[in-house]
């Protein structure tokens, strides 16, 4: 049977059912397509060909050039074992086999020439190789052999099936002499030309079996170009449809003028990023098209006052607004800073969650639908299906990476015609990530912090200097200051050596008792009574000490709060980190971040520590956290809506690519926005079965 690129994979020779149905499920392989596009994930050298006198056990994997002189079988109680005799003109060592033994003796056979590669060890002083890769060296030299050898990607599963890296290579030797030259071109032939870009063809044969090092290098670079230039091209052209098709409330008049109004009472002034930000907003909503803008902005460098000015545009046109966030002490928070800030404008504000009484809900539901409800507060609630808006024209989302897209679809949803969205982060966002996650949207930066506010101090200590911290904890509080304790469990662990919560509240309660000090303890798994008790109580300044999980990361702005303990601060990601950091320092008291660890950090440990000692900086947090993490573990990308799964290129690494193709992207789609010139439907057929083979959510922020 004649393959081709939709053939199904259990149809290749070397597979069959058994083994198509492990490369579904393990790695969704379905098609000839779809193997061949599993690419190898490092390559190994394999010009050099050792001898077995010049081998010893610390060596990497070698290979040899010999013969297999016989077979013997060993067995033991549990198990059976295999070995061989192999030579060569140096010496003799020993092959061995813990399972499979029905096939080498099937299909190896003494007195061939063989290529073996494996990790040469030392067994009772003898010289072997466990379950080397074997192979006649007749049938060697006559496939498609490289000097980089690539290692394939396997699961344990895969290899109790005999469908290890070296049988995934010879099914990619048996494929390639059957459809080589049959793929097509994905890209149109003025780019390969213009950019010096290696063929399909020539790229794909060259990533499995390369010849040399530089022409691999080539090949990968032209697949990972295409598949960020795919992604770029698929971002930057929805965002041109949706400007040209997504039409918007125009929002320039100005009834009541309470934008204005409130921008006169502000008691200090606005930084130049907070004007700039504003500037930015007024024109998008202003120009007739529906505005989808990310505003990122450090922990208190004044995001919901710039939301406040927003909305407050929308509601001078006679509009209502809303803001969502992700949990009741983050929407509670901005209920009171909005409220306070808009206490003289005589607009109706009202807080929505699921702790809201029945008789509250029925109040702004009336409200809501009569127009008299101007902002509306919340969390998840906002998008349940009784709460109904006259006349939503701007929509403020909080964390947004914290809802799905369809919890934001049904948000979105709740106006006539879309309102105008701003989403917002306090976790910066890496440069490469924004061009690609939020790729459609503009992004607005507030880069500095409100005049008078001191950068927090940041220390480590090792748990030898525990008294130490206690000593200088009491004289914050001798000075009128509160304290937070974080901890990243509530109770032990048996596989986590971390501190937890629970131990943290006796000592904390020991170290400093009652009546003299007051310690509050708020974490995930209290009521919610209970805990709204216990932030009450360190809220309102009659408790000194906080004892909280990760609980208090978002929405608790305490002024008076100057220290910021975190306990085994190895445990937890620099994300994590630099917005605990940001609950401390709201005052206009120097404050501090104590980071205390164990005395055995690993290296990612050590870099995240001393990274956060020595940089305040979000965004340089940021593109560091995903250098160490990579962009896959980065919070909200998993579910962000990336046009397809990246085979090959890497957003830490790959950065000038990623640039370069959007670069590439824009010049195109500046010459020919819809992709109608006969010269591109090449992209038009990419972009479609990009499209059918994932769904996208790019409208919806």
């Amino acid at each position: 049977m004649p393959l081709d690129l939709n053939t199904d994979i259990k149809y290749v020779n070397g597979v069959g059912p058994r083994k198509a149905t492990l490369l579904n499920n393990d790695f969704k392989i379905f098609t000839v397509e779809d193997f061949i596009y599993h690419f190898p994930y490092k390559y190994i050298d394999r010009t050099k060909f050792y001898q077995i006198c010049d081998l010893d056990a610390n060596m990497p994997y070698i290979q040899l050039k010999g013969k297999i002189i016989n077979f013997e079988k060993q067995k033991t109680k549990s198990k059976s074992i295999l070995t061989a005799k192999f030579i060569d003109t140096t010496g003799g060592m020993d092959l061995v086999w813990f399972k499979g033994e029905k096939w080498i003796l099937e299909n190896i056979r003494t007195g061939i020439e063989y290529i073996i590669f494996g990790k040469p060890t030392v067994f009772n002083n003898k010289l072997n190789m466990s379950h080397p890769e074997i192979e006649e060296v007749e049938k060697y030299e006559s496939g498609l052999n490289a000097s980089l050898h690539g290692q394939y990607n396997t699961s344990e599963k895969m290899k109790e099936n005999f469908l290890n890296s070296k049988a995934i290579q010879k099914i990619q030797q048996f494929i390639f002499k059957e459809i080589y030259g049959k793929v097509p071109e994905t890209l149109p032939q003025y780019m390969i030309q213009k950019l010096f870009l290696m063929p399909i063809n020539e790229a794909l044969l060259t990533i499995h079996f390369p010849k040399d090092a530089e022409t691999l290098s080539k090949a990968q670079y032209r697949i990972k170009f295409e598949e960020l230039f795919f992604i770029q091209l698929n971002i930057l052209k929805q965002k041109i449809s949706r400007k040209e098709n997504c039409q918007g409330y125009i929002l320039k008049k100005e009834n009541d003028n309470y934008t204005a109004k409130l921008f006169n009472q502000i008691p200090f002034s606005l930084t130049s990023a907070q004007i700039r930000v504003l500037q930015e907003i007024r024109k998008d909503v202003t120009s007739g098209k529906q505005m989808n803008r990310l505003l990122q902005g450090d922990v208190g460098s004044g995001k919901t006052l710039v939301a406040l000015l927003s909305m407050l545009m929308a509601i001078d046109n006679g509009f209502q607004a809303c803001i969502m966030a992700p949990t009741e002490i983050l929407a509670q928070q901005h209920f009171v800073t909005i409220t306070e800030a808009a206490k003289n404008l005589e607009i109706k504000i009202k807080l929505l969650t699921g702790s809201s009484k029945k008789s509250e809900r029925k109040i702004i539901s009336d409200e809501l639908l009569n127009g008299e409800l101007q902002i509306l507060i919340g969390t998840h609630a906002l998008i349940e299906d009784n709460v109904v808006f006259k006349n939503l024209g701007f929509v403020v989302i909080d964390e947004q990476h914290r809802f799905g897209v369809a919890q934001r679809a049904k948000l979105w949803k709740k106006s006539l015609n879309p309102p105008h969205i701003l989403v917002m982060t306090a976790t910066p966002i890496p440069r490469t990530l924004a061009m690609t996650v939020y790729g459609d949207l503009e992004i607005s930066v507030i880069d500095e912090l409100p005049p008078g506010r001191k950068p927090v101090k940041t220390l480590h200590f090792f748990e030898g200097s525990r008294l130490k911290v206690y000593g200088f904890i009491r004289r914050q509080i001798e000075e009128g200051r509160q304290i937070y304790i974080v901890y990243p469990l509530i109770e032990e662990s048996e596989t986590l050596d971390y501190k937890h919560l629970d131990e943290g509240v006796e000592i904390i309660t020991e170290t400093f008792p009652a009546p003299k000090y007051v310690t509050s303890v708020v974490h995930g798994r209290m009521k919610p009574a209970d805990k709204e008790f216990g932030m009450k109580l360190f809220v309102s300044g009659k408790a000194h000490i906080l004892v909280a999980t990760t609980v208090i990361e978002v929405g608790v702005n305490v002024p008076n709060a100057s220290v910021m303990i975190i306990e085994s601060a190895e445990r937890f990601g620099l994300s994590q980190l630099h917005q605990l950091r940001g609950r401390v320092g709201r005052g206009a008291d120097q404050s501090y971040c104590v980071l205390m660890t164990g005395p055995k950090l690993s290296d990612d440990g050590k870099k995240r520590i001393e990274t956060m000692v020595s940089t305040s900086d979000g965004f340089e947090i940021a593109e560091i956290d995903m250098h160490l993490r990579g962009p896959g573990d980065i919070e909200g990308t998993q579910q962000s809506g990336v046009p397809f799964e990246l085979k090959l290129a890497d957003l830490v690494k790959d950065t000038k690519i990623l640039q370069y193709s959007r670069d590439i992207a824009e010049k195109i789609l500046n010459h020919d926005p819809d992709l109608s010139k006969p010269n591109n439907q090449l992209l038009v057929k990419q972009l479609n079965k990009i499209a059918n083979a994932k769904e996208s959510w790019r409208k919806i922020s």
